[in-house]
């Protein structure tokens, strides 16, 4: 078994304003205790390459991305929507970070029991087909998915999303595609202020309340969502891994731990074992207080060793 993390310095390369959670310090923590925890020594980093456009339209509106691209300034900044904030560095920084998930795609499909984790910025869940939402320009996940669907033919993709916010972007991507079953657990009610009723086949959702436990937590996705994870038997595993829903994370109120993400990738990797040849690409949502995302993804990441 092997496990590749992805990541590429443009994505600590842009700065959106000194109080803004979105930092590059998040990736710089997560980094720091790969190191002080001996991962480092044990994992492979690569550099990842940056999505082309037209690997952006496998699942945004060709319109919308020429867009971005029109409107990123050279100086100064502007607002895609009311929370997502973009300079001239942005754009590079959602190329390599829409990219690092094709990269870990190619790298799971072509070699046989290995899992990936794309360490990157801006994250990308919140990004629905025509618009930039939460932070998120790109829809990192959904174009990764797409691009697994286009290159390998995979007809079974499951997207598990276990960031504190609903990954409403990923939803209105996928929502009508048969191939590929949603999963999300949300704090609710709560941004983005989801409707917690599934309307499609292709999405499963799991609102929870604030002040959810993690043993709560474990109890529900045993019960409501392995059965149908199992059912589905999916070729490849893809994750929207948000640490938000820590307790020590001020972004929300629930109250999970670097225990429940431990077991959330042993739950996976078991999964990606029995029915996608290993197959488990991760990719970093939410988590904006430094010291228990670091711990939080490191426990997830020794999860799947």
């Amino acid at each position: 078994m092997s496990l590749v993390i992805f990541s590429h310095g443009r994505c600590l390369s842009y700065d959106i304003g000194h109080d803004h959670p979105e930092a590059a310090s998040r990736i710089h923590a997560v980094q720091d205790q790969l190191l002080s925890s001996g991962l480092e020594f044990v994992v492979q980093q690569r550099d990842a390459s940056p999505a082309s456009r037209e690997q952006l339209c496998l699942a945004h509106c060709p319109l919308y991305v020429d867009h971005v691209f029109d409107v990123i300034p050279d100086t100064g900044h502007i607002w895609l929507d009311d929370d997502t904030q973009a300079n001239a560095k942005s754009l590079n920084a959602a190329l390599y970070s829409a990219g690092s998930g094709i990269n870990a795609v190619d790298c799971v499909m072509q070699h046989q029991d290995t899992q990936a984790f794309c360490l990157i910025r801006p994250p990308g869940h919140h990004a629905e087909y025509k618009a930039a939402k939460g932070f998120c320009i790109f829809n990192n996940i959904a174009i990764a998915a797409a691009y697994a669907m286009q290159q390998y033919g995979l007809q079974r993709v499951l997207i598990v999303d276990f960031d504190v916010h609903h990954g409403n972007g990923t939803e209105d991507i996928f929502q009508l595609d048969p191939r590929v079953k949603f999963f999300s657990s949300f704090q609710h009610p709560f941004y983005p202020y989801t409707d917690p009723i599934s309307h499609s086949p292709s999405i499963v959702k799991m609102p929870l309340a604030a002040g959810t436990s993690g043993a709560l937590y474990q109890q529900r996705f045993t019960d409501e969502w392995l059965p149908l994870m199992h059912e589905f038997q999916p070729e490849l595993i893809l994750v929207s891994a948000g640490f938000d829903a820590h307790i020590e994370d001020d972004m929300g109120q629930m109250k999970l731990t670097e225990l429940d993400y431990l077991w959330l990738g042993q739950q996976l990797k078991q999964l990606a074992d029995r029915y996608s040849e290993g197959r488990l690409v991760s990719m970093l949502e939410g988590g904006y207080e430094h010291s228990p995302l670091a711990r939080s993804v490191v426990s997830y990441l020794k999860g799947q060793l």
